[in-house]
């Protein structure tokens, strides 16, 4: 599926801004990493842009949250390994731990930009430019900073090879390079 099909059935089942900023967030950091890791830059953007669609449907309950989407997805045609990272995203729902490096990259990708995100409001003009990465690095420290965050799938970014320094500044600018478009 190319990029705006996959954009348009987002939007046929998230309404909300908030979540499409997140989706947005999630696709560019993917291909961040992707390009850093030498690998398949749209199929992983794919896999950011799409991994929360059914979170509207299920309430974001973590025991269906992943498996709707698996549904959702295979029946239009997505990629199994797409499909498998999205729904692997949330090993609540599944009941199994993420084993693949695609799989590891969407979870703590997808949940970096929580933390960036939430870094970036608590700047003066709430503006993603200025944020330094440091500055996310220090706030994952702070557990009570964005407490829905899950330090634990970020630090998945060590199974990449990757230091948290490095994964925050790949995800960070990644995130500043689409500011606009999510709100930032």
């Amino acid at each position: 599926m190319d990029r705006n099909k996959a954009e348009s059935l987002l939007k046929k089942y998230v309404k909300s801004d908030k979540m499409l900023y997140h989706s947005y967030s999630s696709e560019v950091v993917m291909k961040a990493l992707a390009k850093h890791l030498g690998r398949d830059e749209e199929k992983w953007g794919l896999a950011g842009l799409l991994h929360d669609i059914d979170s509207e449907i299920t309430n974001a309950d973590p025991l269906k949250h992943g498996l709707v989407a698996e549904d959702l997805l295979l029946d239009e045609g997505i990629e199994e390994d797409i499909v498998d990272a999205i729904k692997m995203h949330n090993e609540e729902a599944t009941g199994l731990e993420r084993t693949t490096e695609f799989q590891h990259a969407l979870a703590a990708g997808e949940t970096i930009t929580g933390l960036i995100y939430a870094t970036a409001l608590v700047y003066p003009d709430k503006k993603i430019k200025d944020v330094k990465t440091k500055s996310v690095t220090k706030r994952m420290k702070q557990s009570a900073f964005a407490a829905s965050v899950s330090r634990d799938n970020i630090m998945e970014c060590e199974k990449l090879g990757l230091t948290l320094n490095d994964f925050a500044e790949i995800a960070l600018n990644a995130m500043k390079e689409t500011a606009e478009k999510i709100g930032l």
